[in-house]
């Protein structure tokens, strides 16, 4: 863009906050204080020369300005496009002008359409909790320190900058190479930081990964282990080392409301440093642009798993240079969701029940090929979901072989960019299968595989009737009329 507009009432409050007049503030700029007056009541827009002298005179990027409201324009238009909202939607431009006048309302407006999500989700848990699902984990609040780590970095778009940027900086800075990365990685801790790297191996009874004695300076790693996690055990490491301070400061900040849900947040955080450093933010979002997320290529380029290469893919939101917004789920066989991160607005059950319909369930029985899949959510938003499954060899024959769906998916509008929708009629809305999150809060009354009614529909019970769904439903909503 050659022009930026509609900063006018943001600079005039920044100058008056400065206490600055503004015949001070044009002087300064060395333009007549009616050009200002007309850049401050939106009347012309700023160019690049100007807003250069802008920023000198200010002090500040109003280029990260202008992103930083794009960033919170959208995150209103993903919340006001909530089923909770009806009527038209409301034009990007609209947004960026509410943002732009009153950016702490805007601010307020998003912490409460974040505490509405909570407290639909609770309202999820409890539903499948008063089914029966994981009732006396949930209602003791077993699994909520997790969670509230998930939510944790829900809000933060599965994306720390600050953890990215670093481990980006520390790739360069010591010359790692991707093809020698576990290496590198054992000789920076021994060279900077005098820690051995020791691989032990390991029996039945001992199924630890890694373990790091601070007393004999070493770091002992399973030599059963495949080169790619021992390279994440590695940087994970690293990450507790050498940037401890880093992830105290994004605890700091958050809002986890234990220090149980705090000590698992600092682990998530030096997990996703350990992802950074393997797979380095721009180099790798050159590459998955230029194989179009092709996973298997690129684990193929930075000797990674496919778990870790769709685990990284969805923590493509640097601002200014994101990526395709993706989420991740990893699922074992019997449904039980053991991973879920995500950047996009895909909703996930808290607990059992995950919808039958969803393409994860459906890998175990193609073990290995990647199934594809054009799903709609109930909240009409439609995904392109792949799913694949791995496995995770056990060190002996005693020990039994874990296995995994791996689901990864993006909104429709952004499939295009994905080898993998090759072939796919993106626009047929005879290609999309309608999914659900759990039985107990969906409402789609036609679906064959029902195995609950949902908890807020009174069932309709007719002895002269049989639907082909199970579970026939009223169009009442807990007996009040919609």
């Amino acid at each position: 863009m050659s022009h930026l507009f509609n900063l006018g009432k943001r600079i005039r409050k920044l100058r008056e906050q400065r206490g600055l007049t503004q015949a001070a503030l044009a002087d300064r700029m060395a333009i007549s204080p009616s050009y200002l007056n007309q850049i401050e009541n939106d009347a012309r827009p700023l160019n690049r020369r100007v807003l250069g002298k802008l920023e000198q005179a200010m002090g500040i990027d109003f280029t990260d300005w202008a992103e930083d409201e794009d960033r919170r324009a959208n995150q209103l238009r993903e919340a006001l496009n909530d089923p909770l909202f009806r009527g038209t939607e409301i034009p990007l431009q609209e947004l960026r002008d509410a943002v732009s006048c009153s950016p702490r309302t805007a601010e307020r407006f998003l912490q409460l359409f974040r505490a509405h999500q909570r407290l639909q989700a609770d309202y999820q848990a409890l539903a499948e909790s008063i089914a029966g699902e994981e009732r006396i984990k949930a209602l003791h609040g077993a699994q909520f320190p997790y969670e509230d780590v998930r939510d944790f970095f829900y809000r933060r778009n599965n994306h720390i900058e600050s953890l990215d940027h670093a481990a980006e900086r520390l790739f360069e800075t010591q010359g790692f190479s991707i093809l020698e990365l576990q290496n590198d990685l054992a000789r920076y801790l021994e060279r900077e930081h005098g820690i051995r790297v020791r691989l032990a191996d390991t029996d039945t009874g001992n199924a630890l990964q890694k373990r790091y004695d601070a007393g004999e300076r070493t770091l002992y790693l399973a030599k059963p282990s495949s080169p790619s996690r021992r390279a994440f055990h590695l940087a994970h490491q690293i990450a507790l080392l050498v940037y401890s301070d880093l992830i105290d400061n994004e605890i700091r900040q958050s809002d986890l409301s234990s220090d149980q849900a705090r000590s698992i947040g600092r682990m998530a955080i030096a997990n996703y440093f350990a992802g950074a450093l393997l797979m380095p933010y721009k180099r790798f979002l050159d590459d998955a642009k230029r194989v179009r997320y092709d996973i298997d290529r690129l684990a193929g380029l930075y000797g990674t798993s496919f778990e870790q290469v769709c685990h990284r893919l969805s923590t493509l939101q640097r601002p200014g240079n994101k990526g395709v917004p993706f989420y991740f789920v990893r699922v074992d066989i019997a449904g039980n969701i053991s991973k879920r991160q995500s950047a996009t607005s895909f909703h996930f059950a808290r607990l059992g029940g995950v919808c039958p319909l969803w393409n994860v369930h459906e890998a175990f029985s193609s073990p290995g090929t990647i199934l594809r899949q054009l799903a709609q959510m109930p909240d009409g938003k439609t995904y392109l979901c792949l799913a694949r499954t791995v496995y995770e060899s056990g060190s002996s024959y005693l020990q039994p072989q874990r296995k995994f769906a791996i689901g990864l998916g993006c909104e429709v509008g952004h499939a295009h960019r994905l080898v993998y929708s090759t072939g796919l009629d993106l626009e047929s809305p005879e290609a999309v299968e309608p999914i659900g999150v759990s039985c107990r809060v969906c409402e789609r009354r036609d679906c064959p595989q029902r195995a609950f009614p949902p908890l807020s529909r009174r069932l309709s019970i007719n002895e002269n009737a049989r639907s082909a769904y199970p579970y026939p439903f009223e169009e009442t909503v807990d007996g009040q009329e919609e």
